[in-house]
């Protein structure tokens, strides 16, 4: 019985979430969901402009964590 490596909380989901609080949608991209990561990287930087941003880059973070792989 190996264990789950894909759960929340595991090593990937950490790292992504991570990367994610650096760079929002970075984290997606690592998780390899490349239109969830354009989605979340160009929707922070649009509204950082009106000082919006960190909601999205918040929830970039915890999406990245939260991930569970199906």
């Amino acid at each position: 019985m190996s264990p789950d490596t894909t759960g929340q909380g595991q090593t990937g989901n950490v790292i992504a979430a991570l990367a994610s609080f650096f760079i929002p949608g970075l984290g997606q991209l690592i998780q390899g969901r490349l239109l969830k990561a354009i989605f979340m990287a160009v929707t922070c930087a649009v509204l950082w402009i009106v000082l919006m941003g960190w909601i999205i880059h918040l929830w970039s973070v915890l999406d990245a964590a939260l991930y569970k792989a199906r």
